[in-house]
């Protein structure tokens, strides 16, 4: 029973649901290998993300407003949701205008800023992030230690510390670079529940299509 009751605080204490718009401490700036999620999922959902046409690479996942420990979704906001042309102008940055819907009904409504005023809080932030040129210009997948990821990111971007970022992997496969931020969007330091870094030494790595 008490083992329980933890699992169930623990799960409380992540996502908590119906929070107060506009009430968190910081943000996390989610960045996603595009050819991670292609390889994982979008194939075989038959996403446009994944032609190879788009040429994406790290590609924006959300902005997500974020708790010291935890972090609000879905909150309860009279602000109107964003209309199909907010979000089709999104795809750009974000893969697809889908993504750009569910970030804004999950994260985006817990920020207390309008849709529009949301967007262009992401796509400021996506601006302010020096992706490493390094990554695009891989010919063949190679697997690579996830800390290499994370000193890349820092090297492009002086200033950064290695508690204000970390690399997540999935399926053996480096998946996000997401960065710690301000409400005025500077570079702070993760919460304790953030900064969980992929430790895999051959995490495979994909190349741009």
């Amino acid at each position: 029973m008490r083992a329980l009751l933890l699992l169930l605080f623990s799960a409380t204490m992540a996502a908590a649901e119906g929070e107060q718009a506009g009430e968190f401490d910081y943000y996390v700036l989610s960045l996603s290998w595009s050819p991670t999620w292609c390889a994982i999922e979008g194939d075989d959902r038959g996403s446009p993300q994944c032609d190879a046409s788009r040429d994406h690479g790290w590609v924006l996942h959300g902005l997500w407003p974020q708790f010291h420990r935890g972090y609000p979704s879905h909150c309860p906001t009279a602000q109107q949701p964003p209309s199909r042309a907010m979000t089709a102008g999104m795809a750009d940055i974000m893969g697809t205008s889908g993504l750009a819907w569910y970030q804004w009904k999950k994260h985006g409504s817990c920020t207390g800023l309008s849709a529009q005023a949301y967007y262009a809080l992401a796509r400021q932030a996506y601006a302010s992030v020096t992706r490493p040129e390094v990554f695009r210009k891989l010919t063949r997948p190679v697997t690579l230690p996830a800390r290499v990821v994370e000193q890349a990111f820092l090297k492009a971007n002086p200033g950064w510390e290695p508690d204000m970022l970390t690399i997540t992997c999935r399926d053996g496969r480096i998946q996000e670079a997401r960065l710690c931020l301000s409400k005025d969007l500077t570079p702070v330091p993760c919460g304790r529940d953030v900064v969980r870094d992929c430790r895999m030494q051959d995490a495979l790595f994909d190349p741009i299509r």
